[in-house]
């Protein structure tokens, strides 16, 4: 039987996770173990496992995700104003759209402004609530980012 061999770090990286494959109909999931196995080792290579501890599921997808995030996208201030008001609590409305025009017109503080409108259009296309946590964190990071 021939020997099953994988570089050294990143078999330290597969032996840190907890590997599964993708669920069934059922909902039920089979363990497997990359860093030992050749069968799953191959698995992994053609993605067909997820890190139980890798919220996103894979680098890749996380990626994915960022680009999706900062891609450059412009809305007229009335479609600001209306996503602000849909996705913010009325005590803070006010400022975080301020802080939002602001970052519009700002070389360094643009990406924040498109952070939170794409955010809040995948928020609205996918109905995910943590697309709203990211909205929260654009304006936040805005701010820091207007501050220097």
């Amino acid at each position: 039987m021939k020997e099953f061999k994988i570089p050294r770090k990143l078999k330290k990286r597969l032996k840190k996770g907890i590997w599964f494959y993708h669920p069934d109909n059922n909902g039920n999931s089979r363990m497997a173990w990359p860093g030992k196995s050749s069968e799953d080792f191959e698995a992994f290579k053609n993605g067909k496992l997820r890190n139980m501890f890798d919220p996103f599921g894979s680098r890749i997808k996380q990626k994915k995700l960022s680009e999706k995030i900062d891609a450059e996208i412009v809305v007229s201030d009335e479609e600001l104003k209306k996503y602000v008001d849909d996705i913010i609590r009325e005590d803070l409305r006010r400022s975080s759209f301020e802080t939002l025009l602001k970052a519009k017109n700002s070389k360094r503080a643009v990406s924040a402004y498109y952070n939170f409108i794409n955010a809040y259009r995948l928020l609205v296309d996918k109905g995910e609530d943590s697309f709203g946590n990211i909205c929260c964190l654009a304006i936040e990071n805005a701010e820091r980012l207007l501050k220097k």
